[in-house]
């Protein structure tokens, strides 16, 4: 990050830190004091209103009760009002009007009663009856020409189901001044709320997510209206957010755009400034930058500062030099890298894509089957057609093995040389593979008709084995196709998972045994020299070898697939590492010695810091161990190999990438290794004197690692003339 960027960011950083903490601050102070300044006055009113509606609640029904408290409300201060009975209650009258049967009658109501479910009922003891029982305790004579004829009023007290009231059924007995009793019942509607008045809380121009992120909360405040002694109904008043959030909004807007505006202000003037010291600087960066997008330029304009002329002067240096790397490696490795993976004519890929794939099965343990498919006979129709003909044949036959898939399967077709082919199934089942060869069969039976050959193909597969090795694989795949062959015209053989040639658990013995025993050899090969006249010795790799119980030379891919499979691979590289450092110091060995250690090695924290204990226990042969990892096993995870490699050169060892390959890392993520060493894949070098592809490919790759300080190897070079191709291009070393 530039220096100007540092600035601005942590200017900036400062600035809203302070402008967040003010303004949070400002906020909360600000929302606290409209909270309380909004429940006080709903506690004023509440009280005023209860004062001012007491007179009114001797008729609960009163209109004129409604009618002010929607008045009041009108004002939009509040959300809502609400007036609630402190109680139930049910006079004579109700009573009487919303029975069933009676007539005009005068009529007295005794024996009320109710359901239980809806709860019970208690007559409620009127004043006179209150002041007659005292006068009878002070044996004071009651007038009763004087006293006055009010009807029974009756409490309803609730059940838990209708405590906010509803519609409640009454039975009772009416008694006329006849003397006619009648048992009927009344069906009342009994409502808690006397009178209720809401409004929208909301303000138009406030937008919704800033009530969202600010809530403001009123407590509802209330209070209670009395008749005497006697608690007769509560007022609730909640008082409206929204001319709170409106204040609150307004202040919040302003703050927000002064500080913008203040912001911009102090950019702008700090801008001015930066540009002014760091002038040059800036176009040093604006180089540096154009060289990270593939722009190359030179800064024409040095800078006066000597430290910083310097700089650009180095910068300079570099681009050229990176512009003439880079410009020549993308020529070369567009048209070599298609031409080393692909195949001309039918554009599938080769023998050596093929190879890598496997490669990548064995190291993510993908399950899947590998078919051998031969053209039959081809050499015959050729002679009996034109070359045209004969690539056209090619073609399609090569057009329907790409082509033909299963759904929800991944299949890659190869082109191996001439008429054979080859194929790999991914995720297939044994089911898979029976099914997709029916398919691919039906598929070329179109080429038949088209091209009068009555013998296409014949097809040979094997499931893919994870404790094997490829050429075991393809030997198995031919084996099939050769049984094939013998079945008849455009027949196919699958081997299923039963053919695999050793039991798992034997293996399982096997290779604990020779782990846990040492049993295994070390040997030293690929002894790699100089590539001058002296010819010295500059490293050799460690090569573990292990038989079986029947003395045969077990395969290494599959010895290591099967430690890694039960967990033994660290065990065994922690041996194998131990020996090497044994050997170095025993002979007194000058030159390196690579060690070849897994995936799951590297990756492991606890193997790790034992190497680096193990390293600086031998500090002095440190520089001689050259730790080795293949390409594809550092493509599967490339963030803990530049972990691993990092811990190793804090040791003082050293670290190369063996088998490289272009396919699995790209170019550009060389330099993030710091790489001491890398030796390329023998197939880059393998006839590279007839290979203009493979040349241009060993050329780039020599220049980008010479700009990266990193040393390549070329692999087992057995032609004298491929060894003179090499030693043109400058690598460091060569194993014969």
């Amino acid at each position: 990050m530039s220096l100007s960027k540092q600035l601005y960011i942590i200017i900036a950083f400062i600035f809203l830190m302070i402008f967040t903490g003010n303004f949070i601050i400002s906020v909360k102070n600000t929302k606290e004091y409209l909270e309380i300044e909004s429940i006080t006055k709903a506690q004023d009113t509440a009280t005023s209103l209860g004062m001012g509606l007491k007179s009114l609640l001797k008729d609960k029904e009163d209109p004129e009760i409604e009618s002010i408290i929607k008045a009041i409300s009108n004002r939009g201060f509040y959300k809502e009002i609400r007036l609630v009975d402190a109680y139930f209650t049910v006079s004579e009258t109700q009573l009487i009007r919303a029975s069933v049967g009676l007539d005009d009658s005068l009529w007295k109501v005794s024996n009320l009663r109710t359901d239980a479910s809806f709860g019970k009922i208690e007559k409620i003891t009127s004043d006179n009856e209150i002041s007659n029982e005292l006068s009878a305790l002070e044996n004071e004579e009651i007038d009763l020409s004087q006293e006055e004829v009010e009807e029974d009023i009756y409490s309803y007290i609730p059940s838990q189901e209708y405590k906010n009231g509803g519609k409640i059924i009454f039975n009772f007995t009416a008694t006329n001044e006849d003397g006619l009793k009648v048992d009927t019942s009344a069906k009342i509607n009994i409502n808690k709320i006397i009178a209720k008045a809401t409004r929208d809380v909301k303000f138009d121009y406030i937008p919704s997510w800033f009530i969202n992120i600010i809530p403001i909360n009123l407590e509802e405040k209330n209070s209670e209206i009395s008749d005497g002694w006697k608690t007769t109904a509560i007022i609730y008043v909640s008082a409206n957010p929204g001319d709170a959030y409106a204040k609150l909004y307004d202040q919040v807007k302003g703050a927000i755009i002064y500080t913008i505006i203040a912001f911009i202000i102090s950019m702008i003037i700090l801008f001015i400034f930066v540009q002014y010291i760091l002038k040059p600087l800036k176009r040093i960066e604006k180089l540096a930058n154009n060289i990270a997008v593939g722009k190359f330029g030179t800064i024409t304009e040095l800078p006066w500062t000597t430290e910083i002329k310097h700089v650009a002067m180095a910068m300079n240096d570099m681009s050229t030099k990176i512009e003439a790397i880079i410009n020549k490696l993308n020529r070369n490795l567009k048209s070599s890298t298609k031409k080393l993976s692909q195949d001309e004519l039918t554009d599938l890929s080769l023998k050596q894509s093929f190879e890598t794939d496997m490669k990548n099965m064995f190291i993510h343990k993908t399950n899947g089957y590998v078919f051998v498919i031969k053209i039959f006979d081809l050499a015959t129709f050729a002679k009996s057609h034109t070359n045209k003909e004969v690539n056209n044949f090619i073609k399609e036959f090569a057009y329907i093995l790409k082509n033909t898939t299963l759904k929800n399967k991944k299949t890659i077709a190869y082109r191996f040389f001439g008429s054979e082919f080859a194929l790999i199934g991914e995720e297939f089942s044994y089911e898979d593979a029976l099914k997709y060869t029916k398919l691919l069969q039906s598929n070329l039976e179109e080429l038949t008709t088209k091209f009068d050959k009555k013998d296409i193909a014949h097809i040979g597969a094997t499931p893919f084995n994870p404790i094997g090795t490829t050429p075991q694989m393809i030997q198995s795949a031919n084996e099939a196709y050769e049984k094939a062959t013998l079945i008849g015209t455009n027949e196919a053989y699958l081997r299923d998972s039963n053919d695999l040639s050793r039991d798992m658990e034997s293996w399982r013995e096997l290779i604990f045994d020779i782990i846990d025993n040492s049993k295994f050899n070390v040997k030293y090969i690929g002894n790699a020299t100089l590539l001058n006249q002296s010819d010295e010795l500059v490293m050799q790799e460690a090569f573990t070898s292990a038989c079986d119980k029947d003395g045969v030379d077990i395969p290494i891919g599959t010895f290591v697939s099967i430690a890694e499979k039960y967990e033994k691979i660290i065990d065994f590289d922690k041996k194998v590492v131990s020996k090497v450092i044994n050997h170095i110091l025993v002979n007194k060995i000058n030159h390196d010695i690579s060690i070849n250690l897994s995936l799951e090695s590297i990756n492991n924290t606890a193997f790790i810091a034992w190497i680096e204990r193990k390293i600086l226990e031998h500090k002095n042969i440190a520089k001689q161990l050259v730790f080795s990892v293949t390409a594809y096993a550092v493509a599967k995870d490339m963030g803990k190999f530049k972990f691993f490699a990092d811990e190793v050169h804090k040791c003082g060892a050293k670290i190369i990438i063996k088998r490289f390959e272009s396919k699995f890392i790209p170019l550009d993520n060389i330099k993030d290794f710091n790489l001491d060493y890398i030796r390329l894949a023998r197939d880059y070098t393998f006839n590279i004197s007839n290979d203009t592809s493979k040349q241009n490919f060993v050329e780039s790759i020599q220049e980008l690692s010479t700009l990266l300080n990193i040393k390549v190897f070329a692999e087992n070079v057995k032609d004298e003339d491929d060894l003179e191709i090499i030693k043109s291009y400058n690598l460091y070393a060569a194993s014969r």
